[in-house]
């Protein structure tokens, strides 16, 4: 785990809700504290890091945003990313006639991976400085962000892992549409990258529940099926510290069952939060024991449950100080 932020390229994905975005902005906080020019993608349109860092106004998609020193973000919309390309092969037709084309649309729906790998080629010019014209760089300079290239790290908080997988794929899915031309060689570029343990890694992330587990251990199986890659490592959000022995928790129930109903609701609760961290910990050690099984350290961390609604820019620099401590 070490060596990960020594990449070009962090993949993070995992099952939805799991707190992979959060994971994501942590990394890009904590290599930006190491000196590393960082930039966290988002593949959506919802900008939430901007949001995070108390950014009022959305930015536009593909805009690079600076939230502090050697940190910056951007969102990436794939359908407007699929319309812009079509727009250098249309002689830059408008958007709002390419968006409004049945052509477009029919395009989009028959070209598997279309729209997930131009996606992947606007991240590989974040990651290798390629840009798209000749104007690129001095458009860059009049929007007064950086020239593309100069980023020392891109993380990717890549959507959750179903869709994850299709994006990491588009490669080779689109490979068996077009086989000769700039596109496919592009495809192929992106391939390498993908493939390449010393640019690119992949973190996942997941619950301590045996369904996140199970899914984890699948999207890992897939990696290695089509890209020949391993998890560099796993994070395992929301983890709950088992505060009770088991002797503790017979006295805690001998105590409690004549007492008061608010001392019978404490004793209750106390054994439930006990029984949750219990299965927590057995599935993150099942985690542990298969990819010792399979002959790979087992690189996995966890954090654990902020009792909070919502987590804010403080918590995740939290959260950053937590995986600096344990990489």
């Amino acid at each position: 785990m070490a060596s990960l932020l020594e990449r070009k390229l962090i993949v993070v994905t995992g099952k939805g809700g799991a707190g992979k975005t959060t994971v994501a902005c942590a990394l890009g906080v904590l290599a930006a504290r190491r000196g590393l020019r960082t930039i966290v993608a988002e593949l959506s349109d919802q900008h939430r890091l901007p949001a995070l860092f108390g950014r009022a106004h959305p930015p536009d998609s593909g805009v690079e945003v600076e939230l502090e020193t050697n940190l910056w973000s951007t969102s990436i919309d794939p359908d407007e990313a699929l319309i812009e390309w079509l727009r250098t092969l249309g002689g830059g037709i408008s958007v709002r006639l390419l968006a409004a084309s049945s052509t477009f649309h029919y395009f989009a729906a028959a070209a598997p991976g279309a729209k997930e790998l131009v996606s992947m080629i606007k991240l590989r010019e974040l990651c290798d400085g390629h840009a798209r014209g000749a104007g690129a760089a001095s458009h860059a300079r009049r929007q007064g962000r950086p020239n593309r290239g100069r980023y020392e790290l891109v993380v990717l908080d890549a959507p959750a892992t179903g869709h994850a997988l299709a994006l990491l794929r588009s490669p080779q899915t689109f490979a068996a549409i077009v086989r000769a031309g700039p596109l496919a060689e592009q495809a192929q570029a992106i391939r390498e990258l993908l493939e390449d343990p010393r640019r690119t890694g992949y973190l996942g992330v997941t619950q301590g529940t045996e369904m996140a587990i199970t899914e984890t251990l699948e999207l890992e199986e897939e990696l290695r099926r089509h890209l020949d890659r391993d998890l560099d490592a796993i994070v395992v959000n929301g983890t709950i510290p088992r505060r009770f022995t088991r002797e503790e928790l017979e006295r805690i129930s001998t105590a409690t069952a004549d007492d008061a109903p608010v001392v019978r609701s404490a004793g209750r609760m106390a054994r439930a939060a006990s029984e949750r961290a219990r299965l927590q910990q057995s599935q993150v050690a099942r985690l542990r024991r298969q990819r010792f099984a399979e002959g790979m350290p087992p690189s996995v961390l966890t954090i654990p449950l902020a009792f909070t609604r919502e987590l804010d820019l403080a918590a995740v620099r939290d959260i950053a100080g937590r995986l600096e401590r344990k990489l």
